[in-house]
C-alpha cells in the first residue's frame, strides 16, 4: 500500500511541499522574531522567559537540533549520541545552565512512543539539570509539538521529565557589561517560515497531519538543514535582523555554525589567507584540509559583507560523523565549541572560537543604555 500511494502522491506532495516550504520571506521572519522579542520583554511567560545573569558567575551551554530518533535508519541523532550524553556530564559537573534550543526531538519523521522509548538515557540526562531548574526547553519545527499541543504535550513531557516542564519558543538573557544592558535573544530560528509558522491551525496541520505524511512517504521536508541555498538565505535573514535590530541572536535551525556573524568556513577562509600571507606553509595545508572538511557537512557561504558580530548559530548536534557543535556562555566569553571523536572513539571538547561578550557587546553596538 505504501509504495501505491508513494506513486500516487510523491509529486503532488512534493509541489505542495515546494510551495508551503521554508524559503524565508524577509517580512514575515523580520516581524515574527521582532514579535516574539517584544512580547518576551514585556513579560509574556508563555512566549519565553527574561533571565538576569552575571556574567563572569553564570555558565550557559545551548544545544539544538538533536533530531532524536526512533534508532533506526532514519535517525541522525544515533551516531552522535555518545557526544552528546559525555558533553551533558561536562556540563552538569561544571554547573552550567541547559538551553536547549529546539528540534530536540525528530517528531516529523516518527511519532513520540518509540522516540520517548530510544531515548532514555539522554532525557535522564537532560532531567539533571531540570532538577537543579537550569533546564529550558524551546520548541522548534521538528518538534513543533511541544509548543502547540496544549492538551497531551505536558502530560507526555511530565512522563518524560518525571515533573511539569514549560515549553518557550525563545528566551532573552539579560545582564550589564561596563554598566550598561546586553541582551542575548536565543530562538529556534524557524520564526516566519511558511511550513511551520504560521496560525494555529496550519501549526497543529503541519505537526500533526503534514509531517506524518512526509513521514510516511519518505520525503525529506524542504527546510534549511537540508537544503544549502535555504541554509544560506536563512542564515542571511538572521543576521539582518539582528543587525538592523542592534541586538545579538542565537539560533539554531539551520545546521550550520556561526560565530559573530562568520560562518566556520567563512573564518576558515580568513585564517587561510592570514596564513599564505605569513607563507607558513603547514598552517596553509591544515586549513585547507579543514575547508575541505566543512564542505563535507555541506557548508555554504554565506555573504556578511560588512558585517556586525552579533549573529551565531549553535549548530546541530547531528552531524552524521558523530559531532556535535554549540555555544558555550561564561566566564564573561561567548565560544563555539565541538565535541568529537577522538582516535579511540572517545568524546572530546573543541573549542572552535571565543569572544569576550564585551567584545561583542562593544563590537556589534549591542549594549544598549
Amino acid at each position: 500500500m505504501r509504495k501505491l500511494l508513494q506513486k500516487w502522491l510523491t509529486k503532488p506532495v512534493m509541489r505542495l511541499a515546494d510551495k508551503w516550504s521554508s524559503r524565508p520571506d524577509k517580512a514575515r521572519v523580520f516581524k515574527a522574531l521582532t514579535d516574539l522579542h517584544q512580547e518576551i520583554i514585556k513579560g509574556n511567560t508563555k512566549k519565553g522567559l527574561a533571565i538576569p545573569f552575571d556574567i563572569h558567575r553564570d555558565k550557559f551551554v545551548v544545544l539544538s537540533d538533536q533530531h532524536k530518533g526512533a534508532k533506526n535508519d532514519s535517525d541522525d541523532f544515533m551516531p552522535c549520541e555518545k557526544n552528546y550524553l559525555a558533553a551533558l556530564d561536562y556540563y552538569y559537573q561544571n554547573d552550567y545552565y541547559f538551553i536547549n534550543l529546539g528540534d530536540c526531538e525528530e517528531l516529523w519523521e516518527n511519532t513520540l512512543a518509540p522516540v520517548k522509548k530510544s531515548n532514555s538515557a539522554s532525557f535522564d540526562k537532560e532531567k539533571l539539570f531540570l532538577q537543579k531548574n537550569k533546564y529550558l526547553k524551546i520548541f522548534g519545527n521538528h518538534d513543533l509539538y511541544w509548543g502547540n499541543d496544549f492538551i497531551t504535550a505536558p502530560a507526555e513531557l511530565k512522563s518524560i521529565y518525571e515533573q511539569p516542564v514549560t515549553i518557550y519558543e525563545g528566551v532573552i538573557l539579560q545582564t550589564y557589561i561596563h554598566e550598561r544592558s546586553f541582551q542575548l535573544f536565543l530562538t529556534h530560528g524557524h520564526q516566519g517560515d511558511l511550513q511551520s509558522d504560521g496560525n494555529w491551525f496550519s501549526k497543529w496541520f503541519v505537526s500533526n497531519v503534514w509531517a506524518k505524511l512526509q513521514a510516511y512517504l519518505c520525503i525529506k521536508p524542504n527546510t534549511p538543514a537540508y537544503d544549502t541555498q535555504l541554509k544560506t538565505a536563512h542564515n542571511t535573514l538572521m543576521y539582518e535582523w539582528s543587525s538592523n535590530n542592534n541586538i545579538a541572536l542565537i539560533t539554531g535551525h539551520t545546521h550550520q555554525p556561526v560565530f559573530e556573524s562568520l560562518t566556520l568556513l567563512e573564518r576558515l577562509y580568513n585564517r587561510l589567507a592570514e596564513a599564505v600571507k605569513r607563507n607558513d606553509a603547514k598552517a596553509v595545508e591544515e586549513i585547507k584540509s579543514h575547508i575541505h572538511h566543512r564542505f563535507t557537512k555541506g557548508e555554504v557561504l554565506p555573504d556578511f559583507t560588512g558585517f556586525k558580530p552579533n549573529y551565531f548559530n549553535s549548530g546541530c548536534c547531528c552531524f552524521s560523523d558523530g559531532d556535535i557543535t554549540g555555544i558555550e556562555i561564561c566566564d564573561g566569553c561567548i565560544r563555539l565549541v565541538k565535541w568529537e571523536y577522538d582516535s579511540n572513539g572517545t568524546p572530546l571538547r573543541i573549542l572552535l572560537e571565543e569572544a569576550t561578550l564585551g567584545k561583542v557587546a562593544a563590537d556589534a553596538k549591542t549594549a544598549i543604555a
